[in-house]
């Protein structure tokens, strides 16, 4: 069964070199920049299940000539960012479509 669906995977090399393999939820576009919200993909399921509301926020970043995902040092502008994406996505998953 094809569902049409296919996920936006990034991969990301951590300052050990090691990989790590995200899934691209949402993106925001705000007047402090763009950022993106990601999940990391698991095939363990143990970690899946115990990582299931766990996302990472990124500000997407150009240096020379290249988009890259920079970690928020900034708390206000990480909880501000998160409760965005949270409303963002209620809205996308939980809400129930009206008749």
């Amino acid at each position: 069964m094809d569902t049409g669906f296919e996920a936006d995977l990034i991969t990301l090399i951590d300052d050990e070199g090691q990989e790590h393999e995200f899934e691209i939820i949402d993106e925001l576009e705000t007047d402090d920049g763009h950022f993106m919200a990601l999940v990391p993909t698991r095939q363990d399921p143990e970690d899946m299940v115990s990582d299931a509301e766990t996302y990472y926020i990124f500000e997407v970043i150009e240096e020379d000539g290249e988009e890259q995902l920079q970690e928020l040092e900034d708390d206000a502008l990480l909880d501000k960012l998160a409760d965005i994406f949270e409303t963002r996505f209620n809205e996308a998953y939980y809400d129930e479509p009206e008749e």
